[in-house]
């Protein structure tokens, strides 16, 4: 006979045992959000990382007369799978001794869209970068193999294409009348789960992410969709689309706390997708048509103006240069179209070719004014770079330059000149080198070259020069004169 005591005491035991058990169990759910990064929403993740995974459903109440039924249906039979297989060279472990280095077979997957009936294929770069082997695979699974037909890392964006006829296809949308709040649908290959689709708003245009351009791509151009539709791992290359199934963009990335998708994905919009994709079928790589300037967004702290492009440099030779833009203009007007912030102003230059001419309109020293300017190909434009064609001054065994701007704002200093040669003299011998930008020349201030050279050619004694290395050190040294 079980006493009230011992009966008590049991059902304390079993309560305790009980929650034991719940805690264990929610534990295998517990999603570590300790770090933060961005990330591509391809299945090989690359630097810096952009990321894929909603682990809580959104409470969406879906307007009335909301259908997402009619686009579904049209794009879900346009979105393939793509498995980009690849060899890594390495050692093995047991045996390299004897057989020396191995291969490696590695696989990774993405998505695609369909863009025309005979099986051309719009997808990121980074699904299809480094690649031996392409298979797509069907709506129907029928699976086959793919040919690489060009990439463009500055948009990540690439072209593929399947031997097959009759394919169903997307219609290209247009991008620029999204408006934030509309509804749209994005359809991938998350976690190799075939054709799933998801729902959300657009939340933001003209996005910049630092993304491409993080990885160290100097022409990277970046003007996403945002969206809050759910993106994952394996969506990368897949369509977002409007409610009536046009592709309004291709996903591309999304931003993280956990490396799973955490509210936002992003995608490249659907005009500069085409004006890429035909560029590549038409030439196999992209003309792109440059401005030759150095811009950033005009935010009050430069200047007045509280949007627009800020013009902090401007190649000498170059598109902007010819067209009369100086610095310290800001850009607020491309072919009567308002551009606030640079990446809108890449993403519309973006969609032109060199030879293009486009209207500029800008503000200097608040007076409005217009020009009229034709773009140049980007190797143009890099052959007229600053530290190439600007004077120098040689003296004694040195040759002497402009500092570019990037390096003065890079060394956080206002002129100077920078030692771009140095040989056998008395600048050596100090124990300067190449790259070191002098800003003082005993107590006084280096504008520029001009005054460099005024103030040497009065020198008839050992001085002394300050200034910054290329690491941002202060240093001085003694010239003997």
């Amino acid at each position: 006979m079980v006493s009230k005591r011992q009966f008590i005491l049991g059902l304390v035991l079993a309560s305790v045992l009980g929650g034991v058990i719940v805690l264990v169990g929610l534990s295998f759910f517990t999603v570590d959000d300790s770090s933060s990064s961005v990330a591509y929403s391809g299945d090989r993740p690359l630097q810096p990382s952009i990321a894929d995974v909603n682990t809580t459903p959104k409470n969406y109440i879906v307007p009335e007369g909301i259908n997402f039924i009619k686009a579904s249906r049209a794009i879900v039979p346009a979105v393939v799978h793509i498995t980009n297989i690849s060899s890594v060279s390495g050692r093995s472990r047991s045996w390299s001794r004897l057989f020396g280095r191995s291969r490696r077979i590695q696989q990774s997957t993405g998505s695609g869209v369909i863009i025309s009936p005979d099986g051309y294929i719009a997808t990121n770069y980074h699904v299809v970068e480094d690649a031996d082997e392409l298979e797509v695979r069907l709506d129907d699974n029928r699976r086959i193999s793919a040919e690489l037909v060009g990439v463009d890392p500055d948009t990540d964006l690439a072209l593929i294409k399947i031997d097959v006829e009759n394919l169903p296809n997307v219609g290209f949308g247009d991008s620029d009348q999204v408006e934030i709040g509309e509804w749209v649908l994005a359809v991938g290959n998350p976690f190799d789960l075939n054709n799933t689709v998801t729902a959300g708003i657009v939340s933001a245009k003209a996005r910049n992410i630092n993304l491409i351009g993080g990885r160290q791509n100097r022409y990277g151009i970046e003007s996403f969709i945002q969206t809050d539709a759910v993106v994952n791992r394996g969506n990368s290359g897949g369509a977002l689309v409007n409610l009536d199934g046009e592709l309004i963009g291709i996903n591309t990335a999304i931003a993280t706390n956990t490396g799973t998708f955490n509210g936002y994905s992003f995608a490249v919009p659907s005009i500069l997708v085409k004006k890429v994709m035909d560029d590549l079928l038409e030439y196999g790589e992209v003309q792109r048509g440059l401005l030759g300037i150095e811009i950033r967004d005009a935010d009050g702290r430069f200047t007045k103006e509280l949007s627009g492009i800020y013009v902090s440099g401007v190649n000498p030779g170059g598109a902007a240069d010819e067209a009369g833009l100086e610095e310290e203009d800001v850009i607020v007007g491309i072919d009567d179209r308002k551009v606030r912030t640079t990446s809108e102003l890449q993403e519309f230059v973006a969609r032109k070719r060199p030879g293009d001419e486009i209207k500029v309109t800008y503000m200097r020293r608040g007076k409005e004014e217009n020009t009229q300017l034709v773009l140049m190909k980007k190797e143009i434009i890099a052959s007229l770079s600053p530290e190439e064609i600007q004077l120098t001054y040689s003296i004694e065994g040195a040759i002497f330059s402009e500092v570019p701007s990037t390096i003065q704002r890079q060394l956080r200093i206002d002129g100077g000149v920078q030692i771009v040669e140095l040989g056998d003299g008395a600048w050596e011998e100090s124990g300067l080198e190449e790259g070191f930008v002098i800003t003082k020349v005993g107590d006084q201030d280096i504008n520029g070259l001009e005054d460099f050279q005024a103030l040497l050619d009065s020198k008839e004694r050992d001085f002394y020069v300050l200034g910054k290395s290329k690491d941002g050190k202060k240093d001085y040294f003694k010239i003997d004169w």
